[in-house]
């Protein structure tokens, strides 16, 4: 039975003013690349499409990573993961990390449910978290989204923490004789770099090798910038933003005197400690793709003499590999020397290294700098060094890089990957549908061209070249406006030759041939979505409470059940990737079914309300899994084990591998579990079952496509 149409409903037709009406068709791409999953999509990502089908996939593949890794927590609202599953060093019971939060916001400002960057920054700004794990770009990051969605309220509430991060490292990570920050490779996310291989004399790496990096003092020049910018949005602090700016124009200077390197042409580190093989001050002796990271926060001057150093990136016997971007050069004597393995499924797999291979991480961060150069550094780009053909055969490159030789070249990207043949190094079960980069925003910003700004001005200048001989970024919401970019560079595809932008509905600004063209656009409040709490999720598994049961409380009908297994179905976590083995795989399936009904029940521990339910079943024929022949939902309402069916329940049809919604009359309950049937000779597999005191369900999202033409 369709269910009865609630709040998701006409918040999804608000925040859709132009998707079903413009050049795209949008239920017909969300339907091709999320299948039974596209209503999650429909209204909140822009539709994109182009003329190099990679670029195009793989666009769409990054949004399902984007969705695969926003992990509700419940009362503490959403955030992203950077492993698809538990790691040993994540903060628990969360599992942030604050290393790829940068990545994981810009991603997000594209969204146009603001809650998944909001929640997010919030929570990491919590005592829930811990925002120098690692080094970090929260403040910049923050700032890049508020670029996009113009909200101010939403952007200074983190002014004070930003401060108060910032402040931190330079208690345990500056050198004041200096006036640089340093920072062990290790807690850079980057282990076994050139600092951190020769601190040890070529012995190890991953621990030590201290140094000042172009990182650590990029991000703070960064953070410090977006600090003194909110500091004059907010106005009377003019004392933040002189010593903000100040110390963003100190650091810029002193990263351009001491770690630009003349004979490498490159920044690079210096070594912090000194150890038998190096000394205190001693520049390191190679150049690593990290040199590139100053461009991606816009620090280098704009001159013929940094921009030497862009020529190293496409020289193939240096930086640039057959697959990717090395993250150091050949010619170092430890290049691609593997030092470290961890044992999986009884054999010794590599682990993570950054002396060579390629890693989405720092692709993301070197295509973000070429984009800001060829941008807005004329006296750079005009050395021609590098071009839009650089920018896009390179982000190329980094789309093939996602479809794996290791898993039948299906999208799966992974940590980091050879250079000379594309294959995944770590390959890891961790390691699947991994989110410490970014592609989204580099097609957006990069590709397309849409240039964020703090005024009320679309700004656009694709960096495209011309043998992508079109492409259409559309239901991009931008300062609370609906925006289109359309690039057809002879007409034949879209009717109109040349570069063109709609805002809301409306052509604003074209021109015959690629070009920078800015528009005027006035600001609006973005349209909100709704923002229902789920009653059901609990963060930790079982073995963690050995002196008694956490509630919400999962448990299932079956005897000797795997308790992370079925832990899983309430931990907050979506996804549908057709992962082969059950062990890598999320959530609680049954055995083959028999004819017999089977539950899955949440013990609230308390009375707690309820009114509706999320219910995800995955689907795969190749592993015998399926949705249940039919299902419903059974309270006890005093937890007394006086089981009744809930009453005036509507129950959608069983979806596999999407959202399958029920709703029911209100009532407070203790305990509450999903009764359900398997197919015979099939196993159910229950990924998450999310209960609610709100209705939050929509009617079905094909007819809602159908019935709008669309």
């Amino acid at each position: 039975m369709t269910l009865s149409a609630g709040l998701w409903t006409l918040a999804a037709l608000v925040a859709l003013p132009n998707v079903l009406g413009a050049g795209l068709d949008t239920c017909a791409l969300a339907s091709q690349h999320f299948g039974n999953d596209a209503p999650w999509y429909i209204a909140r990502i822009p539709f994109f499409e182009s003329s190099d089908a990679a670029i195009t996939e793989v666009y769409y593949y990054r949004w399902k990573i984007f969705r695969a890794h926003q992990r509700d927590l419940g009362t503490d609202g959403y955030i992203s993961t950077e492993f698809i599953d538990d790691v040993s060093w994540q903060i628990y019971p969360s599992a942030s990390l604050v290393d790829a939060s940068g990545f994981h916001l810009l991603e997000g400002r594209w969204n146009r449910d603001r809650r998944f960057k909001e929640d997010y920054a919030t929570f990491m700004y919590s005592d829930e978290s811990n925002p120098r794990r690692f080094t970090e770009t929260l403040a910049t990051s923050i700032w890049q989204g508020y670029l996009v969605d113009g909200v101010v309220e939403d952007v200074l509430q983190y002014l004070d923490s930003m401060q108060t991060v910032y402040n931190a490292w330079d208690t345990d990570s500056y050198d004041t004789s200096k006036g640089l920050y340093w920072i062990e490779p290790l807690l850079d996310a980057t282990e076994y770099t050139i600092a951190s291989i020769d601190a040890s004399c070529g012995e190890d790496g991953f621990l030590q090798g201290y140094a000042f990096r172009p990182s650590i003092n990029s991000y703070q020049y960064a953070n410090a910038r977006a600090i003194a910018n909110l500091a004059t949005l907010k106005g009377g602090l003019d004392s933040v933003v002189e010593d903000y700016t100040s110390r963003a124009e100190t650091l810029k200077s002193l990263v351009q005197i001491w770690l630009w390197n003349s004979t490498l042409e490159h920044f690079i580190d210096r070594h912090e400690s000194n150890t038998a093989c190096v000394s205190y001050w001693e520049p390191i002796r190679g150049r690593e793709l990290v040199g590139y990271v100053p461009w991606t926060h816009d620090l280098p001057d704009d001159n013929a003499t940094f921009a030497q150093s862009w020529k190293h990136l496409v020289d193939t016997s240096e930086l640039l590999g057959e697959h990717g971007m090395r993250t150091n050069e050949p010619s170092y004597e430890y290049y691609m020397r593997q030092y470290r393995y961890a044992e999986e499924d009884g054999a010794q797999q590599p682990e993570c290294q950054w002396n060579g291979p390629v890693w989405p991480f720092q692709t993301t961060q070197v295509l973000t700098a070429l984009g800001n150069l060829l941008d807005h550094y004329p006296e750079s780009a005009s050395t021609e060094v590098v071009s839009r053909v650089d920018y896009t055969s390179l982000l190329k490159l980094y789309a093939n890089l996602h479809y794996n030789p290791t898993r039948n070249n299906a999208l799966n990207l992974e940590e980091d990957y050879y250079p000379d043949t594309g294959a995944p190094i770590v390959g890891l079960d961790r390691s699947s549908h991994y989110f410490h980069s970014g592609y989204i925003d580099l097609v957006l910003s990069g590709l397309v061209g849409i240039r964020p700004r703090s005024d009320d001005v679309l700004e656009v200048n694709p960096l495209v070249s011309t043998d992508v001989a079109y492409f259409r970024a559309e239901n991009v919401l931008y300062h609370g406006n609906d925006v289109a970019i359309q690039w057809d560079v002879d007409g034949s595809h879209y009717g109109v030759q040349g570069l063109q932008i709609e805002l809301n509905g409306v052509v604003a600004a074209s021109s015959p041939s690629l070009a920078r063209l800015t528009v005027d656009a006035p600001r609006k409040y973005p349209p909100e979505f709704p923002k229902p709490v789920a009653k059901s999720i609990q963060l930790q598994d079982l073995n963690q409470y050995p002196e008694g049961p956490a509630y919400p409380l999962g448990s299932v009908s079956l005897a000797d059940q795997d308790s992370a297994k079925v832990q899983d179905a309430i931990d907050g976590r979506v996804f549908f990737f057709p992962e082969t083995d059950y062990t890598i795989a999320h959530g609680w399936q049954t055995p083959v079914g028999d004819g017999s009904e089977l539950w899955y029940m949440v013990d609230f521990g308390a009375q707690t309300e309820t009114r509706s339910a999320e219910i995800a079943f995955f689907e795969n024929a190749d592993q015998g899994v399926d949705g249940p022949v039919d299902y419903r939902v059974q309270v006890d309402v005093d937890g007394n084990g006086a089981w009744e069916d809930a009453a005036g329940a509507f129950y959608g049809d069983v979806v596999g591998n999407g959202i399958t919604y029920a709703e029911w009359g209100a009532v407070s309950v203790r305990r509450i579990r999903l009764v359900f049937t398997p197919k015979e000779g099939l196993k159910v597999r229950l990924v998450e079952w999310k209960v609610f005191d709100e209705v939050i369900s929509s009617s079905d999202l094909t007819e809602r496509c159908s019935s709008l033409g669309k």
